[in-house]
């Protein structure tokens, strides 16, 4: 089991780069960064927390571009997974995002994993028009038109939703294959998307039965005759080692721990408690 930390960055507090380097130091594996293009004022699409349009943090409406933080995290470090939980790739165009990533993965190392969402907030991918009833099928196509840059040396892809013929693009990623971790609702829906389309699964911050759920997932991940078993990222609040040997068993890889978007120092002591916790529960850090 492997642990990391998630940022909820905004354009206040700690800067993506300095907590990606004091996580780094402190022995944490990865390092995920949120996104939201911008929050329509009037909104009809219920956020999955609250159940009504109401925000929980106004944060949402702060976030840092994800993909321009971790490259300064990058620069800071040498080790720590680069990742985003979760990115929203069906608001960007994909031949520009997967340049974007590629370059990363270029400078970084081979260190990102895309974690995506089907977007929850309907009201702003209508704003980049994408349908609601279609985001799943919108963010398999550009997945696929992204794969088809990042591996082909003339790429090209059809799909009702991108398009484009023959095409060169460099850099490649210095990985083969770029990790995909679909952040969402624990459904059969969402499993059986992953176990066809993705590498993984993010757990949301309102999942209660993560045992139960990772075994539907596997079941999943098996009936589409996917080998191996898929990652499962566990979203916790405070360390706990019965909860974490329980997920442990049921299949959970990595586990993401928020740490504040505050002062450098505030956020220095959050992770310094964080790291000495986990370091006294003995349990397997990958």
């Amino acid at each position: 089991m492997r642990f990391g930390i998630v940022l909820f960055t905004s354009d206040r507090g700690i800067t993506p780069a300095t907590a990606a380097a004091a996580a780094e130091d402190r022995g944490f594996s990865s390092f995920f960064v949120p996104e939201h293009t911008h929050i329509p004022v009037k909104r009809e699409a219920a956020h999955p927390g609250t159940g009504t349009a109401e925000l929980p943090d106004e944060r949402y409406t702060r976030t840092l571009d994800p993909w321009v933080a971790l490259a300064t995290a990058a620069a800071v470090t040498s080790r720590i997974e680069l990742s985003t939980a979760v990115a929203l790739p069906t608001e960007s165009d994909p031949i520009t995002l997967a340049k974007t990533i590629a370059t990363l993965d270029h400078l970084s190392g081979g260190r990102v994993t895309l974690g995506a969402g089907f977007g929850w907030n309907t009201d702003e991918l209508a704003d980049h028009g994408v349908p609601a009833n279609k985001r799943r099928t919108v963010l398999r196509e550009y997945v696929e038109a992204m794969r088809a840059l990042w591996t082909q040396e003339e790429a090209e892809y059809a799909g009702d939703f991108v398009s484009f013929g023959p095409s060169w693009s460099w850099p490649k990623p210095v990985q083969p294959h770029i990790p995909l971790l679909i952040g969402a609702g624990s459904t059969d829906t969402t499993f059986k998307w992953i176990a066809r389309s993705a590498d993984g699964w993010i757990t949301t911050p309102t999942e209660t039965d993560v045992h139960g759920s990772t075994s539907r997932l596997l079941r999943a991940w098996q009936d589409a005759g996917r080998e191996g078993a898929p990652r499962v990222v566990a979203l916790d609040f405070k360390p706990d080692a019965e909860r974490l040997e329980r997920w442990a068993e049921a299949g959970v890889t990595d586990v993401l721990y928020g740490v504040p978007d505050a002062s450098n120092d505030i956020a220095y002591t959050y992770l310094d408690r964080l790291a000495k916790k986990l370091d006294g529960l003995d349990l397997p850090k990958g």
